[in-house]
């Protein structure tokens, strides 16, 4: 099992980097760096290739719809050249009030957009020639009639970028399970990932073709091993009232949708209705005891270590967590030592 962390859109980049920086050195594997509209994260990620020399490095994750397939494919390239062969691809449809409000673009068709970009940037890093009849026109039809095919002028490193797919829906993590190297799912919960998923993660496996190799899993969260730990937990509290209360419209929430699959229909209308009220600390309270604790990896080293292995036992081959507590570094290193014994 990996282990992996993300690097958010909030806070001071530098010093992130640094920390970043101790954890590669402890046995971190992967370092995803997320973007909605703050810094864009392919900046970010071409600093920390200079600075690391053994983690993976990616974009955790690019919308799909903030920019064209060939500079989506271009940029994957690049950070995988600059970085010595350590660059993975997280790519999302992310959500309409970020793709409408911020980049002013239509949030429309997300699946089979998704779908075509994945073969669009394969095709470049082939380096064949660019041609799309789909979603996107490629070379461009009309306009001023002078495109023509073009196929990527430098040589990847390698002729295929891992790509990590975050999905939550049904039909979207069927697509990720057929098409991507990996997937990015949110608030996993281990328990109920079955029932939740499963028959979604098979539909896509029985169409993958084989050439694509195991399909990976990322998931986690908070991560503190000690004690009297529940003040920890409680810091996650407005963030995931946040998702599923605030992020989305009334009508179309992915995230409260998520929680409702996962059997809080209730608490999840009412912590959207809180919390679009502005009752944003009443909405984070409404968020169950039982729910943090099986989302995270907070607690003492055998409690820890239970969660560790229900996150296996579900599937996941690599651990995204966020250190926090008195002591980030030594619970990341006790973490590293458990998933070695796996």
């Amino acid at each position: 099992m990996k282990l992996a962390m993300q690097i958010n859109y909030a806070g001071n980049i530098l010093d992130m980097v640094e920390e970043v920086v101790r954890y590669e050195s402890a046995g971190l594997d992967i370092v995803f760096v997320a973007e909605a509209y703050g810094f864009d994260t392919v900046s970010i990620l071409g600093y920390l290739a200079a600075k690391t020399t053994r983690v993976e490095l990616g974009p955790g994750i690019l919308p799909i719809y903030s920019r064209t397939p060939a500079l989506i494919a271009q940029t994957a390239a690049g950070l995988d050249y600059v970085s010595g062969g350590r660059a993975v691809l997280g790519l999302g449809a992310s959500g309409p009030q970020v793709i409408e409000g911020w980049h002013g673009v239509a949030y429309d068709r997300p699946i089979a957009r998704t779908r075509e970009l994945i073969g669009l940037c394969r095709k470049v890093w082939r380096r064949e020639r660019l041609e799309s009849d789909g979603i996107y026109q490629i070379p461009l039809r009309g306009g001023t009639g002078l495109g023509k095919a073009l196929k990527l002028i430098t040589e990847p490193v390698r002729p295929r970028v891992p790509i990590y797919l975050a999905a939550i829906g049904p039909a979207n993590v069927a697509l990720a399970s057929e098409l991507a190297e990996g997937w990015l799912p949110i608030f996993y919960l281990p328990e109920q990932a079955e029932s939740v998923w499963g028959e979604s993660v098979r539909k896509g496996l029985r169409l993958r073709d084989a050439d694509l190799g195991d399909f990976e899993i990322v998931a986690g969260g908070l991560l503190a091993i000690e004690n009297n730990s529940q003040d920890l937990l409680d810091l996650a509290r407005p963030y995931v009232a946040l998702y599923v209360g605030g992020m989305g419209a009334k009508t179309k929430n992915f995230y409260n949708d998520l929680f409702r699959r996962y059997g809080y229909g209730d608490l999840a209308e009412q912590i959207q209705d809180l919390y679009l009220g502005g009752e944003r600390e009443k909405a984070a309270q409404l968020v169950p005891n039982e729910l943090m604790e099986r989302m995270n990896l907070v607690g003492s080293a055998g409690f820890v270590q239970e969660r560790v292995q229900a996150f296996a036992r579900a599937g996941v081959t690599t651990l995204m967590v966020t250190p926090i507590g008195q002591d980030p570094i030594g619970s990341f290193r006790q973490l590293r030592s458990m998933v070695d014994r796996l």
